[in-house]
């Protein structure tokens, strides 16, 4: 076995013994509700636009697009553009790495992977800042409710014939919506890679945080990704990448495709 196996071996068996050390689990969730009281996920930036995650979250999206290595990434809410851009920049890499592979030259305006994102208000500001970005060749968005019918036929339109997608929801976060986004758009996901549905934190912090959302314990994220799970056995919550981060917004978010339902096969 090399040294590489032997440390991931070693990372494997250390992740399992963070995610069962409840001293450990209570720090962490004692400082994710201190932090979020300080809006500690508004203060971060990729590549110059703001991404409004954690930064444990964004290293765990790198890892899981350059492990799936996607064709396309669905994202639902795009804010000022921060999360379009990481994805948009790590598919480029995959794209010249794969240039470089084959020693073929890369038209920059003609993208094999790209990012599309939906939001219900595209603010125009936001909107330029993200056009004018020197990604924006991958980036594709698309304006109006992403539980809209239209929207949604639109969107798989555009996944037909994508070989590798993975998907982000971020939109609104009540559970009824957030479960009307995964049947609209979890089955895109293809096997082996992830739906990752964000702010499923929200069942786990203080009901008063949120005096002015539609959305708190009880109904949020995380109570959507359960109800859907009760009929998709096709996905399954990646618990090796919670124990992995402990400071996240999408415990038992990170939902793996690792099979298909009899209506894909």
């Amino acid at each position: 076995m090399s040294p590489y196996e032997n440390f991931k071996i070693e990372c494997r068996d250390e992740i399992t013994r963070q995610g069962a050390d409840s001293r450990l689990l209570q720090a962490s969730s004692t400082w994710f509700i201190l932090a979020n009281g300080g809006k500690y996920s508004y203060h971060f930036a990729w590549l110059g636009r703001p991404i409004i995650q954690y930064p444990q979250d964004i290293l765990a999206i790198q890892e899981l697009i350059w492990q799936v290595k996607p064709d396309l990434i669905i994202e639902t809410g795009i804010a000022h553009g921060g999360s379009l851009v990481l994805s948009a920049s790590l598919l480029a890499l995959l794209d010249y790495g794969d240039a470089a592979a084959t020693g073929t030259l890369l038209d920059p305006t003609k993208p094999r992977r790209t990012v599309l994102g939906i939001d219900i208000d595209i603010r125009a500001h936001n909107r330029a800042a993200i056009q004018a970005h020197p990604l924006a060749s991958r980036i594709d968005m698309m304006q109006g409710s992403s539980v809209d019918p239209d929207i949604i036929a639109q969107v798989h339109a555009k996944a037909a014939g994508k070989e590798r997608i993975l998907v982000c929801l971020d939109s609104n976060h009540t559970h009824a919506h957030v479960l009307a986004e995964l049947e609209a758009y979890a089955p895109l996901t293809t096997v082996g890679s992830y739906c990752v549905v964000f702010d499923t934190i929200i069942e786990d912090l203080p009901a008063d945080m949120f005096p002015d959302r539609p959305w708190g314990p009880g109904d949020n994220p995380k109570t959507a990704v359960w109800a859907y799970l009760k009929t998709h056995p096709e996905f399954q919550i990646d618990k090796a990448i919670d124990h992995k981060l402990l400071i996240s917004v999408a415990p038992d978010g990170y939902l793996k495709r690792v099979g298909c339902q009899p209506a894909d096969t």
